[in-house]
């Protein structure tokens, strides 16, 4: 399993955090996802076959592109 934490500066609030935890929820291979409004990040834990390109797209395509990627 792959553990990722971007940071996603258009968090805003708890609505915000549902939506990326229910799309990228939705997205196979992926086993959790944890986003943040306070500190505007979103950790999500994935095997195969999800992968970084595919979750990014996704952030990208519901309004919440990740704009790094953050070193643990």
């Amino acid at each position: 399993m792959t553990t990722v934490t971007y940071s996603i500066p258009a968090i805003s609030c708890g609505h915000c955090t549902h939506t990326i935890e229910t799309e990228v929820g939705e997205l196979q291979g992926v086993q959790s996802v944890k986003a943040d409004e306070v500190t505007k990040k979103v950790e999500i834990a994935f095997d195969e076959p999800a992968t970084e390109e595919k979750i990014k797209a996704l952030l990208a395509e519901i309004n919440y592109p990740a704009e790094g990627l953050i070193a643990l």
